[in-house]
Formats: structure tokens, sequence, C-alpha cells
């Protein structure tokens, strides 16, 4: 199957660059990152907070049988509306430390958007890391679900 999210990783640089172009209206992919609800469902996480707002923060947790296997958090740094989120990440419980993301959303056409995130490591090493686990692989999955759930709201508009 062919990976329609790529991830670019230059050699001994600390950052990788994912892009994904989607079959979307650019308001309505900024909507899948900006409502919980829309979050919720293509990422398969609860959203426990998340303020959409400069210095705002957000919360993640994923949940099996009970209890919490993945949580994550971060802050807002910047958030304008169907163009840009700055914020950091942090996967709670593990080895990574906090990262920067810029998350550019651009539109194409009417019915086409793309979405560029830049995200930086505070090492190479940490990035090769992540790259090592099915991070792409994964990135992809939950990017086609965002594309699945967000058509389903144009049809039901």
């Amino acid at each position: 199957m062919e990976q329609k999210t790529k991830v670019a990783a230059e050699k001994g640089k600390q950052e990788i660059v994912i892009t994904r172009e989607f079959d979307l209206p650019l308001e309505l992919l900024f909507k899948a990152y900006e409502e919980p609800e829309l979050v919720e469902q293509w990422m398969g996480t609860k959203v426990v907070k998340l303020e959409n707002r400069i210095h705002g923060g957000y919360r993640f947790e994923t949940s099996h049988n009970g209890t919490v296997v993945f949580s994550a958090n971060g802050t807002i740094h910047e958030f304008i509306p169907n163009k840009k989120i700055t914020r950091t990440f942090e996967m709670e419980n593990s080895p990574f430390p906090v990262q920067l993301e810029y998350l550019e959303f651009e539109k194409l056409t009417d019915e086409r958007s793309k979405l560029t995130m830049h995200i930086v490591f505070k090492s190479v090493a940490f990035r090769n890391q992540l790259l090592q686990m099915p991070f792409a692989q994964g990135i992809n999955m939950a990017h086609n679900r965002l594309q699945e759930i967000a058509k389903k709201q144009i049809i039901q508009q």
C-alpha cells in the first residue's frame, strides 16, 4: 500500500519533515486538528485537554483494559486558524525528550489541502531512535483515518 504521508529525514539533522496532501478543503483539514471529537476519532486516543490558543495546552491518553498505555502533552505556542499550529510534544514515561512541532496548513484548491509538519528533536540520536520505530507507518495510518473521517463530515453537511 502506498504511503501517502511522506516522512523526510536528512542525514545528520535532528529534524524530520512530514508532508501529506489531503482530498479535503483546508478548513476541514484544520478542523481535524482543532476539534477534540475529530482528533479522538482519527488519532484513536482520548483528548483529555485541547486549548487551541497561544499558551494553551493539550493532553492525549490511550488506554487498554482500563490502564493508560500512552500519554502525551504539550503547550501550544502559536495558533493561527487554517494556517499554523506551533507546539511542543512530550511522550510521557518514555526516553524521548520534548520535541518542537511546526504544523502548517496550505490550501491547494477548493477541495485539496496540504499539511507540512516540521519536527525538531533534541538530538539526531533521538530522531533516529524514533525513525527506527514504525513511526512512518503509524502516521500514515492516522492520516488515512483523518481523510476518511473528515470525508464523512463533508457527506453529512
